[in-house]
């Protein structure tokens, strides 16, 4: 039955979300149907079509009482909303429905697993957070009546209950589910506990799968585990990291482990570890197996310490979600890809090659909001690299973001402190690439609000929003030096 505060929220997205343009929006990567976004949740495929629930506050562009948005695509760029999937109704999540995953049941309903949370001793008290699950069909979904599935009763001691949230789901080859979910000590640092069951509904304790030894920031979010190209993959989300060289950034950040699982303890073993983006807007990151076989991570495309800057407030939505990347592992590493369905929707290919760049360069046709961009730049004597290499986007007599390169460092960094923002937040960030005699491969992503970059074929990622007026469509190029550039540019779902 779905209840008065589902139906409320469902009348409200619908009456809300029919306003804001489709040119309000991002083209490709989606966007709450109105107010506010976080986390992705759910990711998933089912009955024919991939699911993506999120994180979602109808009300406001403010994080507040969380719902579940729902939306599904057949590829993963076109998005069709449909009304929320969950409200926060029962005591148990009076404060919200926070983040969670979703699985297909033997009988073939669809299983949502989320965090239930409830404020203890009245609006100023503790968050009292416990997994609960709710049932559907794909559209419609029956929250359990014994919930919640998961309490304080099954945390082994010295775990706090205030800190209890994100469980991941998975279905082992013998056919049991298990889960991860994250908690954290008194110490604040982060534990993440695994659980198991029959059916989906009745669970206990198995072990600890992973803890922070201090060397992630604190509490880990979000984790999600699966295997990929014979290895074993934990992702997190930690909180309040401190920097490591270029490899990790101060605040909340993403870290890819890669290891084996111990089938005997039941504990994960980490060999290699990295960040998954190194820019400055990525977040929370879910990740499924495609159909056909392939490893297929979303994440949430922002950052909790830019959430509340003026301009944002302007639109009748925050929060977007990254463009769908296929993962693998070489030489040890993550790599990342764009999803190869995005190549369906190119058009008006533009190229250039051995461009010279030893000043400031514009290019015909080089331009657009909603492009795909690949670069191969090089010295021109390569006994002799140049200083910088710039490109300028979201470019106009007003307006700029950038991205630079300083071979001689082998950094790379995006800046958008002139992308409209009238305060000081996060603007730039640097990542430490591989030293290649001063050559760089860029694959660029731009969308209306966004840019990724995919570096070196997809050794490293750098991510961040932007704020400038779609109409600042200008890309140009400079060099402190002399360089030669290779460029291909096309219009994406022909916007541009």
């Amino acid at each position: 039955m779905v209840n008065q505060s589902l139906i409320f929220a469902r009348a409200y997205e619908q009456e809300a979300g029919s306003r804001v343009s489709p040119s309000a929006r991002p083209v490709f990567h989606l966007t709450p149907w109105t107010g506010w976004m976080n986390d992705p949740n759910g990711f998933s495929y089912y009955r024919g079509q991939y699911h993506l629930f999120y994180q979602y506050n109808p009300y406001s562009t403010e994080w507040d009482a969380m719902h579940w948005g729902h939306a599904v695509s057949k590829d993963l760029l076109h998005w069709t909303y449909l009304p929320a999937a969950l409200a926060p109704d029962e005591a148990y999540d009076s404060f919200g429905c926070f983040s969670g995953s979703a699985i297909e049941l033997s009988d073939g309903r669809q299983l949502l697993l989320y965090t239930g949370v409830r404020k203890e001793g009245g609006d100023k008290g503790k968050e009292y957070q416990t997994q609960c699950v709710a049932v559907g069909d794909g559209l419609n979904y029956t929250k359990y009546p014994l919930n919640p599935v998961l309490s304080d009763a099954a945390l082994p001691e010295g775990l706090s209950p205030y800190d209890f949230r994100d469980p991941h789901i998975w279905r082992t080859e013998e056919g049991l589910f298990r889960c991860v979910v994250g908690t954290r000590r008194a110490n604040k640092l982060g534990t993440l506990l695994m659980f198991s069951s029959p059916d989906g509904f009745h669970w206990q304790y198995e072990s600890v799968l992973a803890e922070n030894d201090g060397r992630f920031g604190q509490m880990w979010e979000c984790p999600d585990f699966f295997v990929l190209d014979g290895k074993q993959v934990l992702f997190v989300s930690p909180q309040d990291m401190l920097p490591e060289g270029f490899e990790y950034h101060n605040g909340n950040g993403t870290v890819c482990q890669i290891g084996a699982f111990d089938r005997d303890s039941k504990r994960f073993v980490m060999e290699h570890h990295q960040a998954i983006d190194y820019g400055i807007d990525f977040y929370a990151p879910q990740t499924i197996l495609t159909p056909d076989g392939r490893r297929v991570m979303i994440g949430w495309m922002q950052n909790w310490d830019t959430c509340k800057v003026t301009g944002y407030e302007e639109r009748p939505w925050f929060g977007q979600m990254s463009l769908p990347r296929e993962l693998s592992i070489r030489n040890g590493r993550l790599y990342q890809q764009p999803i190869r369905e995005l190549k369906q929707c190119r058009s008006r290919r533009v190229e250039y090659n051995n461009v010279p760049v030893d000043g400031p360069l514009k290019l015909e046709g080089i331009e657009g909001r909603c492009v795909e961009i690949q670069m191969h730049i090089r010295p021109e004597d390569a006994s002799n690299p140049f200083i910088k290499f710039t490109m300028r986007f979201a470019e106009d007599e007003q307006y700029h973001s950038m991205l630079s390169f300083r071979p001689y460092e082998s950094l790379l960094k995006i800046d958008r402190k002139f992308s409209g923002s009238r305060r000081a937040f996060i603007h730039q960030r640097r990542c430490q690439v591989a030293d290649r005699n001063g050559e760089i491969d860029l694959h660029i992503i731009l969308d209306r609000f966004s840019i990724e970059v995919f570096i070196n074929d997809g050794e490293q990622v750098m991510t961040a929003t932007i704020l400038t007026n779609t109409s600042a469509r200008g890309i140009s190029f400079e060099c402190d030096g002399r360089a030669v550039m290779d460029i291909v540019k096309h219009s994406l779902f022909s916007e541009d």
